[in-house]
């Protein structure tokens, strides 16, 4: 049995809500980590994911799943950092066609000064968010 039309339009509703906050997270935090620590979302997002490995390790699929993006890119991604010293990537003892990737000291360093940057931004645009009446209950969610 289809569903009312109204159902279907508070689903896209949502959604495109949903959407706009994100967009708007995104694109301040963009610019603030290029401007201050010459650093992408993505590339932070990476660093913070392994970072936060704490003794187990992530196979690059594993780590293109959290970070959502295709594999291709996060392969892309992951040379990119690794080019810069910020990463290093390893064979899995155990799988010999399993590779696995860690946040060097210098990658720990940029990540540590990057961080206050990042909360602060996300901070920011929650509570701009949260002033607009179709954000709101979004923002209230995320804060």
């Amino acid at each position: 049995m289809p569903l009312p039309d109204d159902a279907a339009e508070a689903r896209a509703q949502g959604w495109r809500r949903l959407a706009a906050l994100h967009a708007r997270i995104e694109d301040r935090l963009e610019k603030a980590l290029q401007k201050q620590h010459e650093l992408s979302v993505s590339e932070y997002t990476v660093l913070d994911v392994l970072a936060g490995q704490d003794g187990w390790h992530m196979r690059m699929q594993q780590l293109a799943r959290a970070v959502v993006l295709s594999q291709s890119a996060t392969t892309r991604l992951v040379t990119r950092l690794e080019n810069r010293g910020l990463l290093r990537r390893y064979l899995c003892e155990d799988d010999r066609r399993g590779i696995y990737s860690e946040v060097t000291p210098e990658g720990r360093e940029l990540l540590a000064a990057a961080e206050p940057t990042h909360d602060t931004v996300l901070k920011e645009v929650l509570a701009e968010a949260a002033e607009v009446p179709e954000l709101a209950p979004l923002a209230a969610v995320i804060a």
